[in-house]
Formats: structure tokens, C-alpha cells, sequence
């Protein structure tokens, strides 16, 4: 919205106005704004939250034994916080970006569709006292719909259609697949459906996924602004798109939101962002990652998203095959607990392994 302000050229001030068509400007303006909204408006969501008697319940002793000794003081904590960074996100993507770029256009969509099937989620959790919720099978065609939308949406606009067809792997000069025909409805839904899931399994300590949240937010502005980047694109060589730096200002504003929402959710935890915030914040980031064509390389620098999730496969599969568990408890750092470490030392060394995942995704940039 305030990008149009730079066209208001026979103002008195319109150098000033000037620095609204510059994406740098105005992702530092979005990352600013979900900020300062997510902090002043933190404690009023809390207390609201907190007045409705939205707990967050804890699984009882039957189910995880241990686990419901360290994490049973947290029963009551209120949940779906979500929202804040939902709302946070939007109202800065909305006000710094360019709401006709068909980008921000899908992200806006995945992200108040993720979102409300997450507050439903949580709702059905408080409503009904236990931490089961929303059935997997319902949760996961509710995940494919919205995620087809949005790619279909892409896959059908003429700007786009072409540019989204295409695959690349990190560190490769050309795509691997340049026309992925048909079978990119059915791949690109995968990935905002699977970072979905992922960063929801990561949330299950205090602040881990949001820290995680923001080091991989940060990775994906720079990559976002790059794809957008004419020269920067091909010095690089990676895929070009005149509509893919406006993603960097969503990234800026995630990144704001989240930051303004760890505020409030490092251990000791005041609230959680429930299935609200992530499964929104993974439908984020799966489709920024489509939408500056570094779809796998999400695997490198969301490598605790996607380590989470797969403790939790290697662990039903062992299970199954062979009865036995790899991990005492999966995600992966509830293991960590049970062997002994304190909550804010996994929470601490997996934001470490997050960061170095990050730089380490970057820097396959440069090795092409």
C-alpha cells in the first residue's frame, strides 16, 4: 500500500516519498512494523487469551510419563498466540508490500487459510481438553486444498506459470526439471504441506520454533531479494523473477512478527503460538521457498524443522518394522529432555544448529 506513495510525484516532499519503490526500505518498514505490533499487542492477547480460559492442555501422565512431570507446570499456559503473528505478518505485509504482485497475493492466502485451520485446531483442543484436536486426515486434505489453491493459482497466471514449473538443487547452475508440466500441482503442494507439518512438530518447546522461525525467515528474504534482483539473479545464477523481491518484504515482516512474539514466548513460555501460528508460519515459508525457486534448498536451512519431522517418521517406521524405538520420545527434542538436558539447553543448541543451517544454506550461492 505505501509503495504507491512514490507516484505522488508533483508533491512538495516526493524525494522523501522516493524511498517507498525500494524493496530494502520497505522490508525494513515491514520487519519494523509486525515488530512493534506483535510487542505492544502482546500482552493485551495474552490477558484476553487468558480471560477465555484458552489453556494449552498438556498430555496426560498415561500418555508421555516423564515428559508430563517436566512440562505439567505449563498446563493452563494460554495458547493459540498465533494469532498475534498471523495478524502481525499481515498487517505489515499488506501496508509495505505491493498487494498486486501474485506473490504476496498467494502468501496472504496460504497464510489466513493455514492459520485458520490452526485456530480451529486449537479450538477443538481447548474446547474438548486434550491435545488431539483436529483429525490428521482432516487436518491433511484441509492442508492439500489450500496449498493446491494457491500453487494452481500460480500454475494458471501467465507471469508465473513458467517460472514456478521449474526445479533447481541448491548449488546447481540450471534446473534440474525446466517444465515440470502437471506434476507441479502435485509436488509444490508437498513442500508448503510438509513445512507445514514440520515447523508444527517443532513446536513443542518454549520459543524453539519461533527462533527457528526467524533464522529461516531471514535466509529467505535474502534469497527472495536476489530472485528479484536482475544482476543479482544472474551474477548468481540463480532463477529470475521481476515479482520474487517483493517476497523479501513478507520475509522482513515474518521475521518482525516473530521476533516481537518470542517477546513473549521464551522460557518461560507466557504464552504459545499453538497450531495457529504453525501451521501458518510452515505454509509460510513453503510457499516463499516456491516463490523464489529454492524449494529444496528449505531442507538445508530449515534443517530443525526438518529434523523434527523426521525423528517422528524414523520413529513410527522402527516402531513398526520392528517394534523397538530409535528415540525415547519423538520430535526429536523431547528425546533430549528425557536423556537429561534442561528445556533451555535444547531450545539454545537447536537455535545454533538453525543459524549455521541458515548461513550454510546461503552459501550455496556461491558454490555454482
Amino acid at each position: 500500500m505505501l509503495y504507491y506513495l512514490h507516484l505522488l510525484k508533483d508533491l512538495e516532499y516526493y524525494d522523501l516519498l522516493n524511498v517507498f519503490q525500494y524493496q530494502s526500505f520497505r522490508a525494513a518498514g515491514a520487519a519494523l512494523t509486525a515488530f512493534l505490533l506483535s510487542v505492544l499487542l502482546g500482552n493485551r492477547v495474552i490477558l484476553k487469551l487468558t480471560s477465555l480460559k484458552i489453556g494449552q492442555p498438556i498430555r496426560t501422565k498415561e500418555e508421555v510419563h516423564r515428559l508430563a512431570e517436566l512440562h505439567g507446570i505449563k498446563t493452563g499456559t494460554p495458547t493459540m498466540g498465533g494469532i498475534l503473528i498471523v495478524g502481525s505478518v499481515l498487517v505489515a505485509a499488506l501496508l509495505w508490500a505491493r498487494i498486486t504482485n501474485p506473490f504476496i497475493q498467494t502468501l496472504v492466502f496460504v497464510t489466513i487459510g493455514m492459520g485458520l485451520l490452526g485456530f480451529f485446531d486449537d479450538y477443538q483442543k481447548v474446547a474438548k481438553k486434550n491435545s488431539k484436536g483436529v483429525s490428521a486426515r482432516v487436518k491433511l486434505v484441509a492442508q492439500f486444498a489450500i496449498a493446491g489453491i494457491a500453487v494452481g493459482y500460480l500454475y494458471l497466471l501467465p507471469e508465473t506459470s513458467a517460472y514456478i514449473r521449474q526445479i533447481f538443487l541448491p548449488s546447481v547452475k540450471y534446473p534440474i526439471v525446466s517444465d515440470m508440466g502437471i506434476f507441479t500441482l502435485i509436488l509444490l503442494p508437498l513442500v508448503i504441506v510438509g513445512a507445514s507439518n514440520a515447523v508444527n512438530l517443532t513446536d513443542g518447546l518454549d520459543g524453539l520454533a519461533t527462533g527457528c522461525t526467524i533464522t529461516t525467515g531471514l535466509a529467505y528474504a535474502a534469497l527472495a531479494y536476489v530472485a528479484g534482483n536482475r544482476l543479482a539473479a544472474d551474477y548468481l545464477l540463480v532463477a529470475y523473477h521481476p515479482s520474487a523481491g517483493e517476497v523479501s518484504i513478507f520475509c522482513a515482516a515474518l521475521v518482525g512478527a516473530a521476533l516481537g512474539f518470542l517477546w513473549f514466548n521464551c522460557h518461560p513460555a507466557r504464552v504459545f503460538m499453538g497450531d495457529t501460528g504453525s501451521l501458518s508460519i510452515g505454509g509460510m515459508l513453503g510457499m516463499i521457498a516456491i516463490c523464489c525457486k529454492q524449494e529444496l534448498l528449505l531442507a538445508v536451512i530449515g534443517f530443525v524443522f526438518v529434523m523434527e519431522a523426521g525423528s517422528v517418521m524414523l520413529q513410527v517406521a522402527s516402531f513398526k518394522l520392528t517394534g523397538k524405538r530409535i528415540f525415547k520420545m519423538s520430535p526429536i527434542h523431547h528425546h533430549f529432555e528425557l536423556i537429561g538436558w534442561e528445556e533451555s539447553k535444547v531450545i539454545n543448541r537447536f537455535w545454533i544448529i538453525s543459524i549455521i543451517s541458515a548461513m550454510i544454506g546461503l552459501m550455496t550461492l556461491k558454490i555454482r
